[in-house]
């Protein structure tokens, strides 16, 4: 099974390019982002060595689906899908703030409440909660976006009092972070799914706020099952769950964390495909709809360039 873990296009106008974690971007003319969704894939702050088949054009197509369900809500970059890995979209000046909202008391926020902390991100929670419990309200806790290493929390005031964001533009973020959220959530529904938490980027274009990056795909989001949701909450029991957490649990159970002295493991091909299938699983819970493996025999790189270039030529 290929995967695709470098790409070092030069397409027609290009500007320069940034290589990420995972998604590789490049900048054309100052005005189009070509985002490639690689088959890169993450945990605990490093890139692990081998690539996951399939992973890119897993994300790649929840996130474009998902834009296009909620463009009615709040204006977003993408323009078009020129290839299964790639969305092109319109470059924003985007805002170094993500927002991020959670409907249920879980994962990080959830191991902070359990050592005694009440307020996160300047948002108070009530006492005697239960992990996996909903919030009345969703809350908001935004992190600020580092170039390296993790997210710091950050608190409404404070983003508006360093001047990441202005008074003005928070309030439409925040605006439109709710409606995206319960779009999500109603959308996740019909699959039999609970959208527990998620995380927006913003940017700005033209004086006007887009929505940019990927929405609601199990990099970026976490589900649980519905079915047997409140049972196992009751019960006290871990939730079944949609995200990339399980490769988390499989590197924590092979003793890495990314800590000094730590190695990480033998990334076999056996366990790379097993992890293919998981994120293909996750395609086909979330979109409900089989996925296409129809591109699996592609040079994928020249596919990618075609296909973009293309694009690209049509659009002048």
């Amino acid at each position: 099974m290929k995967a695709l873990t470098r790409t070092d296009f030069n397409f027609p106008g290009q500007k320069s390019v940034y290589h990420g974690k995972v998604r590789d971007v490049y900048n054309i003319d100052d005005d189009i982002l070509v985002m490639v969704a690689s088959d890169r894939i993450s945990a605990f702050d490093v890139i692990l060595p081998k690539g996951i088949p399939f992973k890119g054009q897993v994300l790649n197509q929840i996130a474009a689906r998902m834009l296009d369900a909620t463009k009615d809500i709040c204006p977003n970059w993408k323009l078009a899908t020129p290839d299964p890995q790639v969305t092109v979209g319109l470059a924003c000046e985007g805002f170094r703030v993500e927002m991020i909202i959670r409907g249920i008391l879980t994962g990080s926020a959830w191991r902070e409440y359990k050592n005694g902390v009440r307020e996160i991100c300047g948002v108070t929670l009530p006492e005697g909660m239960k992990e996996n419990q909903r919030f009345e309200e969703p809350i908001i806790t935004p992190t600020t976006k580092a170039d390296e290493g993790h997210d710091v929390n950050i608190s409404k005031e404070e983003i508006i009092a360093q001047g990441l964001v202005s008074a003005e533009d928070y309030a439409v973020m925040e605006d439109y972070t709710r409606k995206l959220f319960k779009r999500g959530q109603e959308i996740a529904e019909k699959q039999g799914l609970i959208l527990v938490d998620t995380k927006y980027e913003f940017g700005k274009r033209d004086g006007k706020v887009y929505l940019i990056d990927e929405i609601h795909t199990p990099d970026s989001s976490r589900y649980f099952y519905a079915d047997g949701y409140e049972e196992k909450f009751e019960k006290g029991e871990p939730q079944k769950q949609l995200s990339k957490e399980f490769v988390r649990q499989w590197l924590i159970e092979h003793d890495f964390m990314n800590e000094p002295g730590q190695t990480m493991p033998e990334i076999t091909d056996e366990y790379a495909e097993s992890v293919a299938e998981r994120y293909i699983e996750l395609y086909e819970h979330i979109v409900g709809e089989k996925f296409d493996k129809t591109q699996e025999t592609d040079d994928i790189n020249a596919r990618i360039e075609r296909n973009v270039t293309e694009w690209l030529a049509a659009r002048k």
